[in-house]
């Protein structure tokens, strides 16, 4: 896998079990903050999965789409776009009222003197998205950050675990949640709250962080020595299958890899393919930020695509010279600064 069309191409092949549970939705799906990094490529699954089904249903990505080719890149691929900043009432109400809505739109990097933004994108803006989707199917992206940092043996926080988000990032993710949770039991709108650490993908991710850091002899802190992931074409597919389990009250659903991966692990794993030898610095802590999805996987099966591969994927990528994202996903952040 060398090229970017390559990797769309694996990523959005939609499976056998994706195909017959879109089969099964009622009505169209209207992805709210498609122009994020997983958003593109699960507009393009959708389309696939209901044109695989036979199914003559729209699938309608809303963003700014402020810069970039992404709307072009959306349209030649089937799924029509709205051009709408969430934020404007005007332009919101103007939303069509689709039965299926993914929520995606958010606000993490930055946060850090900028806090009003993220509270506003991550808190108010669900509300009104919430008052006008009044009755959809709703699957509302949230993050594993509004766990605590948890002991390596627990095996992770499962969705029954207490919530304990650090720092206002993990903060105003909670108030997201709260808020649409409001909405579902007032206007008995279905909802899952889609809780998501972290999606791989070769262009950004945990595993490009670290495979690089090999790469280019850069020092790996262990200070956060364990990690959950995910492929990113699997995450996706578990967000659309997710609709059919939205509920009132909401259905919760942590969603990342079974494994709690070493980081140390995995940069040795770099070290071989790649010919290097990691640097470490600092130790790894007792703690971490983990999420246990044995529910997901109970209801939607294990991710199609393994770590090993993702590891192997990883580094062939980066030795040819694949397009790289700079979106880093600070997973390393203890202190929910963000």
């Amino acid at each position: 896998m060398n090229t970017i069309e390559q990797l769309e191409q694996i990523m959005t092949a939609p499976s056998e079990s994706l195909i017959a549970d879109v089969s099964k939705l009622e009505g169209n799906l209207v992805i709210l903050g498609v122009g994020g990094k997983m958003g593109p490529t699960l507009a393009k699954l959708a389309k696939r999965a209901f044109d695989a089904a036979g199914l003559d249903k729209k699938v309608i990505g809303v963003s700014r789409f402020s810069s970039g080719n992404l709307q072009e890149e959306l349209e030649a691929a089937g799924v029509e776009t709205i051009a709408c900043d969430l934020m404007n009432e005007e332009e919101l109400a103007k939303l069509p009222k689709e039965k299926n809505v993914i929520y995606m739109a958010g606000n993490k990097f930055g946060t850090t003197g900028n806090e009003h933004f993220t509270w506003a994108m991550n808190t108010y803006l669900p509300g009104r998205v919430a008052e006008h989707y009044k009755g959809s199917n709703i699957v509302a992206f949230s993050t594993g950050n509004v766990y605590p940092l948890v002991p390596i043996s627990q095996g992770g926080c499962d969705e029954s675990h207490y919530v304990e988000p650090v720092g206002e990032y993990g903060q105003s993710s909670l108030g997201r949640e709260r808020i649409f949770t409001y909405f579902a039991h007032r206007d008995q709108t279905p909802l899952t709250i889609f809780r998501l650490n972290y999606a791989i993908d070769m262009r950004y991710g945990v595993l490009l962080e670290i495979a690089r850091a090999v790469y280019e002899g850069r020092e790996i802190d262990l200070s956060m020595g364990h990690v959950n992931v995910i492929w990113q074409g699997d995450a996706n597919e578990y967000a659309i299958r997710s609709l059919l389990i939205a509920n009132v009250p909401p259905a919760i659903l942590n969603v990342t890899g079974p494994e709690t991966l070493s980081v140390r692990w995995v940069a040795n794993q770099f070290g071989k393919l790649l010919n290097k030898e990691p640097i470490f610095v600092g130790t790894e802590q007792p703690t971490a930020l983990l999420n246990n999805s044995s529910k997901a996987h109970r209801l939607f099966g294990y991710p199609k695509v393994s770590v090993q591969q993702m590891i192997e994927w990883t580094a062939g990528w980066l030795e040819n010279d694949g397009a790289i994202s700079d979106k880093p996903t600070h997973f390393q952040e203890r202190k929910g600064q963000f």
